[in-house]
């Protein structure tokens, strides 16, 4: 009810809404449609609220606003931990989340146009936006989602130790979860496929019993 109620505000201000009521519905309609920003119930039937949002902010940087009914800071600690751009706590008036989306969308536009969505190392060019790798030859190089995913998410923090955990999040797909095998071979698989083009393949290091970093330079 609540969810309708919202969705139907929210249209009334001139927002265009998916409503979902789970995360793999949440999953479902990002992959093919691109969001602005997320409102995100901590109180899901099929996940918690707060892996949803990790696993989100693995991925990508869409907005997110946190709802819920827990009163606790230990929730909007954590949220706000995990990359959140607000929080609200239920019961709350209309109008103060209208205003609330309002902000965020306009911090994080604001935002995004200094966010890179190109990086370069070595003569290589990632593009986040077209989800390529181009190598110093001027030739793309074909990667998997998750290939793609794990390497963006390791250029985006490069120099800093991601942690597996973190990793998988990135990877995740929307209709399974990923094993911790997976990361091995999409490790591999990179550095084989960088390699080829420039006969280096130290540029995803292992930090034995903590993860992987990139250790590129970025132009």
């Amino acid at each position: 009810m609540m969810q309708s109620l919202l969705a139907a505000y929210l249209e009334k201000e001139g927002y265009d809404i998916s409503a979902v009521l789970t995360g793999k519905e949440m999953f479902s309609v990002l992959g093919n449609r691109s969001a602005d920003l997320i409102l995100l119930d901590l109180t899901l039937p099929d996940e918690d609220g707060l892996t949803l949002a990790r696993q989100i902010r693995a991925r990508s940087s869409i907005p997110i606003i946190i709802l819920t009914a827990r009163k606790g800071m230990e929730d909007r600690l954590a949220g706000l931990d995990i990359g959140a751009d607000d929080f609200l706590t239920k019961p709350f008036d209309p109008r103060e989340l209208v205003l609330r989306v309002r902000n965020v969308l306009k911090r994080t536009g604001e935002r995004g146009h200094e966010e890179n969505l190109v990086f370069d190392f070595d003569g290589w060019k990632m593009d986040m936006r077209a989800r390529t790798l181009t190598g110093p030859d001027k030739t793309e190089v074909p990667l998997t989602s998750g290939e793609f995913n794990l390497l963006a998410a390791l250029i985006k923090s490069a120099g800093r130790v991601l942690s597996r955990d973190y990793l998988l999040d990135a990877i995740a797909r929307n209709d399974e979860p990923p094993s911790d095998r997976m990361i091995d071979v999409f490790v591999s698989r990179l550095r084989k496929k960088i390699g080829q083009k420039s006969g280096k393949q130290d540029y995803i290091v292992t930090v034995p019993g903590h993860g992987y970093k990139f250790a590129g330079s970025l132009d």
